[in-house]
């Protein structure tokens, strides 16, 4: 663990190890699988997973969907698209909100209590860190706020450079 606020910690670690109840995938539209921390989920959960994506008929950026999480420690995967960085004139913020409000309410109305987010659109997607990481942060926040069915948040950076982002933006909150 590198940083805590209660109920929200930033770890440095594979999110396809975590032993939670649910990981969240930063999917593609197609839910087909992909690079980055999309095909790592795909691979490690095995052909399953593939195959019950494939029965969801994709997802809209900004929404959710679940999955079982087969050979993953996780029990569920929750699939979220997130927005391509396009200046962020377009919507990205907002789509991007989307995407931590549906992944959250998903894992609270299935009872989910503990859930590991990658940071969504970072990678290929060109989502900027700082501001990616504050949306994550204030979403999350917000959402305990109101809800106690999830017991912990787990803000996963791939590197130590995402988990100080992470940290700063959690400080500044």
């Amino acid at each position: 663990m590198l940083m805590s606020s209660s109920r929200i910690q930033i770890i440095s670690d594979d999110i396809t190890r975590l032993p939670v109840d649910a990981i969240v995938n930063a999917a593609n539209r197609s839910l087909l699988g992909g690079g980055g921390v999309d095909g790592a989920i795909h691979r490690a959960a095995g052909p399953e997973l593939l195959a019950e994506c494939r029965a969801l008929g994709g997802c809209e950026i900004g929404q959710a969907k679940l999955t079982h999480g087969y050979r993953l420690p996780a029990r569920y995967v929750i699939h979220t698209v997130g927005p391509v960085w396009q200046g962020g004139d377009r919507g990205e913020p907002e789509l991007l909100v989307s995407c931590y409000h549906h992944s959250l309410r998903l894992a609270a109305e299935r009872g989910i209590r503990t859930i590991a987010f990658p940071a969504i659109s970072c990678g290929v997607y060109g989502y900027p860190l700082e501001a990616a990481a504050h949306i994550a942060v204030r979403e999350v926040r917000n959402f305990l706020a109101s809800d106690d069915q999830i017991g912990m948040v787990y803000l996963v950076g791939f590197s130590r450079d995402v988990c100080q982002v992470y940290e700063q933006a959690l400080q500044k909150m």
